[in-house]
């Protein structure tokens, strides 16, 4: 795939805090899939982003059929009693539509079996009595009743699944009713995580004071797995530029993406923004949300680099609103935008004009309610919610009852 730009997300001098909306339309216009493709069995395509459209190499159904057990025989009936001799042969599902059917006699059919000649309707089993070799029912009945036509759920040719489309079970269904058995896919996005600052040590390490274990890396590989790309864990650097540089340049090897959590603004020790702006291809986009802060975008050897904010509420919000739709771009699928519904709200709140805000949240009883302390440094909040509450650029006040948007995590394709 030809590499982004270099300088694929500089800005305009003089670039003001940048609304959501706004920021969302230009980092949309930047980005293409940086993925190759790879021809795989449909059985192993699960979640697999679709490299090229797919139309049906066969109708289906590829003949008419009957959607029912019953007994088949040419045109409808009106109102009134009616009997019809039954022919000796019968149609079971999967034989083959060689048998022709009299005028005025009926055949047994099954299932999904295909019509034969002299067959366009079919009137149900229960409803009729077999008797003397016939079968008597009480009209009326449609002409064509019970049946299927050929290609009425797909013709031959019709486009059935387009590039840049994830697959579903629905769709591996689809593709294997015409008959479609490989299809060409978009190679997983390698996405790697690394965290940076002296302050951080693992888990199952000893914390001195001061430190603090790092909970963005094992949450930012746990979302990019939900949002369907491949986590790469490149560990965690401390505020060392050199040995920053070191581990960016074997992640630029290895992944096709790099989400690094902290040093990400314009401080003595942000040196994410540092080396970035170092190789020549480093923006600060100051975006208007909370909680969130300037996204650090750039480039590292022709990889895609996205530098969150080091607190882990703002890294999640920030990698939900802007990550999601932009690794589906790079990963060849199509623009996720995000997929929220109106929800009464249980809370009351008052907000002011100029930033975008999302609210942890979740829903009991009907309605929503929201984390009892917005303070972005409370975990505990993102581990309770089941989503967020998104409150729009201006300002407005919120009570007990009023529509508010909420977006459930799977919203986000998380």
């Amino acid at each position: 795939m030809p590499p982004l730009k270099n300088d694929c997300f500089a800005l305009p001098p003089g670039v003001h805090w940048t609304p959501v909306d706004e920021a969302l339309a230009d980092l949309r216009t930047r980005l293409s899939s940086v993925v190759d493709t790879e021809t795989v069995p449909v059985s192993g395509a699960l979640d697999r982003i679709l490299a090229t459209d797919i139309t049906a190499p066969r109708a289906h159904p590829p003949l008419p059929n009957t959607a029912v057990d019953g007994y088949g025989f040419l045109n409808g009936r009106g109102e009134g009693d009616h009997h019809i001799p039954i022919v000796a042969q019968h149609m079971p599902a999967g034989a083959t539509p060689d048998t022709s059917v009299p005028a005025g006699t009926a055949i047994r059919i099954l299932t999904g079996a295909a019509l034969p000649s002299g067959v366009d309707t079919v009137i149900l089993q229960e409803d009729v009595e077999v008797k003397d070799n016939a079968i008597h029912f009480t009209g009326p009945i449609k002409q064509g009743a019970n049946t299927r036509r050929a290609g009425e759920d797909v013709k031959v040719g019709d486009v059935i699944a387009e590039a840049g489309r994830k697959l579903t079970p629905a769709d591996l269904a689809l593709l294997s009713a015409v008959g479609v058995s490989d299809v060409e896919l978009r190679r997983p996005l390698r996405v790697g995580v690394l965290s940076t600052g002296d302050e951080l040590v693992q888990t199952g390490e000893d914390a001195g004071p001061g430190q603090i274990y790092d909970a963005n890396r094992p949450m930012l590989r746990g979302l990019i797995a939900r949002l369907g790309h491949l986590p790469v864990d490149l560990g965690a650097v401390q505020d060392d530029r050199d040995a920053l540089r070191a581990r960016l340049d074997d992640a630029a090897r290895q992944v096709d993406v790099i989400f690094t959590s902290g040093g990400a603004s314009a401080g003595d020790a942000d040196h994410v923004s540092a080396l970035l702006n170092e190789a020549g291809a480093m923006a600060l986009w100051r975006i208007a949300i909370k909680p969130g802060r300037p996204l650090a975008l750039g480039m590292w050897q022709c990889k895609p680099v996205f530098g969150l904010p080091g607190n882990p509420v703002a890294a999640m919000v920030c990698t939900l609103v802007f990550g999601a739709p932009a690794l589906a771009t790079l990963a060849g699928a199509e623009w996720a935008a995000p997929q929220g519904f109106m929800v009464p709200a249980a809370f009351s709140k008052s907000k002011k004009a100029g930033r975008r805000e999302f609210l942890r949240a979740r829903i009991r009883g009907g309605q929503v309610e929201v984390f009892a302390s917005e303070g972005s440094g409370r975990i505990s909040g993102l581990s309770w919610a089941e989503g967020l509450v998104e409150l729009p650029d201006d300002a407005m006040s919120v009570a007990p009852g009023d529509l508010v948007r909420f977006i459930p995590w799977g919203g986000f394709g998380a």
